[in-house]
């Protein structure tokens, strides 16, 4: 399964680029040295990113 077709990323691309940081889709990309093409995988990066946050969040608590 792939998030992103274009760069080929998949979830564990997105969620290590989490790890280090990256709050945004544009820092997830800059962490695994690409840029948008399409950027239709936008949206769903951003509710990757906001889920995690949130569970991280969660587990603060």
């Amino acid at each position: 399964m792939y998030v992103c077709n274009c760069n080929g990323l998949k979830p564990r691309d997105v969620a290590r680029a989490i790890d280090a940081g990256a709050t945004r889709p544009r820092e997830v990309f800059a962490h695994n040295q690409c840029t948008a093409q399409c950027a239709k995988c936008v949206c769903e990066m951003r509710q990757i990113i906001q889920d995690t946050r949130e569970s991280w969040a969660m587990a603060a608590e």
